[in-house]
């Protein structure tokens, strides 16, 4: 009988063989056993996806377009569509105005502005609600008749008839004194004779200013008046003075108008321009904006023109 081990224990055993074997395995098998696309989440595929400024730069860039082209049919300002494709939407004022001016840029260079506005909304926290109609507290802003002011059109009329009147009196007049003279030739010849004096120009009216002019001139020339008048369709619109107040902040329906005023200017947005006309301090503004373009407007004293 010996003491110690046999040597038969001292073998290592089939088991003890292969199990590193199969635990250096079985990492690696385990790896291999997961598909590499199920380890990828729904944010890094989110993340790989291109973004909204990039794949509108590159369909303007496979349109053949540059970025004063886009900006002159769309009307959307050159510095903000730079910043719409860097992805940066802070320039928009908000996010109806940038959902706004990228289905615009969308349409633009061809592209469906669908997918990229819902992208926009996953990234900023989907639509907003929408706009809430004018408060009470504007519906004293509501234009008030002008008072009645002379009509001078027709002061300028009884002038010129008046003129008109004794100009040909004056003629007439005249042609009696040169048949009372032949008269008088006639009969003696007198030592001298002297012309028949003609009658002196009158000094014509002043002119009266124009309709247009005294309507200008009813307008307070201290201040900035801008009327918004929604006369071929419906339209959100937002209205702030100099300071940044909130004038106006709502829907015009048509044939509805508004009239704001300022000491210094009047900043307007407008959220289809194409339906709305502007009058500012009394004279009308021409524009060519298409309807459901968005425009964003600032007025002064010395204006009618955009700011």
């Amino acid at each position: 009988m010996s003491i110690g081990n046999s040597p038969e224990d001292d073998r290592p055993s089939d088991d003890r063989l292969d199990r590193p074997d199969r635990v250096a395995d079985g990492p690696d098998h385990a790896a291999d056993a997961i598909p590499a696309d199920e380890t990828r989440t729904g944010e890094q595929q989110a993340a790989e996806r291109p973004s909204i400024g990039r794949v509108l730069q590159q369909a303007r860039v496979a349109a053949g377009q540059t970025v004063d082209e886009v900006s002159s049919s769309t009307r959307v300002r050159i510095p903000i569509v730079h910043a719409i494709e860097q992805d940066d939407f802070t320039r928009c004022g908000g996010d109806v105005y940038a959902r706004g001016h990228i289905r615009t840029l969308a349409r633009a260079v061809g592209l469906d502005p669908a997918p990229l506005i819902a992208q926009y909304d996953e990234g900023h926290g989907g639509r907003p609600p929408a706009p809430t109609p004018a408060a009470p507290l504007f519906e004293a802003e509501r234009i008030r008749s002008e008072p009645r002011r002379p009509n001078w059109t027709a002061a300028m009329v009884a002038a010129i008839v008046a003129v008109i009147g004794f100009v040909g009196f004056t003629a007439f007049s005249g042609d009696d004194g040169d048949d009372g003279s032949k008269a008088v030739a006639e009969g003696s010849t007198p030592a001298s004779t002297k012309p028949a004096e003609k009658p002196k120009p009158t000094k014509p009216a002043d002119p009266k200013p124009d309709p247009s002019d005294s309507a200008i001139a009813g307008v307070p020339r201290d201040k900035v008046t801008v009327k918004v008048d929604a006369a071929d369709g419906r339209s959100w619109i937002s209205a702030k003075d100099h300071s940044g107040r909130t004038l106006f902040d709502g829907v015009l329906e048509q044939g509805q108008d508004k009239t704001f005023q300022d000491k210094q200017k009047i900043d307007l947005v407008l959220g289809d321009a194409g339906a709305i006309n502007l009058y500012v301090n009394g004279k009308p503004v021409e524009n060519e904006f298409e309807p459901g373009t968005v425009e964003r407007l600032t007025y002064t004293k010395g204006d009618p023109q955009a700011g």
